[in-house]
């Protein structure tokens, strides 16, 4: 019997500590995490999220599948008309490639970003620069530029 990936839905915000325990377990795993800014009310710190809240993916037999219920974190596993979920090899590659490429787009002049803390929090400007641990910004409603640390911006996603 072949072994397929399927997927485990985990309590809230127990993604990473159920996928130590599925480590322990010698059991084949993977959590999807991406960087991302999280922003408390006096630092800006850039935390690894999971791409998809609640879900673990995991490759073993179907017949392995129940035994893992048992493991502290793991809700129930994904069913899709009727079976457990399978997902394919080729999704899980296109997931890592998309994380791979994602992870090594920069910030580029010209996009738009968020400033996330500070005095100027809340407020979008255009990259003008990128510098090692800044860039410059420029603000269009202020009419000035500013340099703000990276780990202190997020992209701003416009839906066009």
């Amino acid at each position: 019997m072949d072994t397929n990936w399927y997927v485990l839905y985990t309590f809230p915000r127990a993604e990473k500590k159920v996928k130590t325990r599925l480590d322990e377990l010698k059991v084949e795993n993977y959590l999807p995490l991406h960087r991302s800014p999280s922003v408390w009310s006096d630092r800006v710190k850039m935390v690894d999220k999971p791409l998809f809240n609640s879900y673990v993916f995991i490759r073993c037999k179907e017949y392995e599948l129940r035994s893992l219920l048992q493991v502290y974190g793991v809700a129930r596993i994904i069913y899709y008309t009727g079976k457990p979920a399978i997902i394919r090899q080729k999704e899980i590659d296109a997931i890592r490639l998309f994380l791979e490429e994602a992870a090594e787009h920069p910030l580029c002049e010209g996009e738009e970003v968020e400033i996330l803390n500070g005095a100027l929090k809340n407020i979008s400007g255009k990259v003008h620069k990128v510098k090692k641990n800044y860039l410059l910004l420029f603000i269009e409603q202020l009419g000035v530029s500013v340099a703000v640390n990276l780990s202190s911006v997020a992209r701003v996603n416009r839906i066009k």
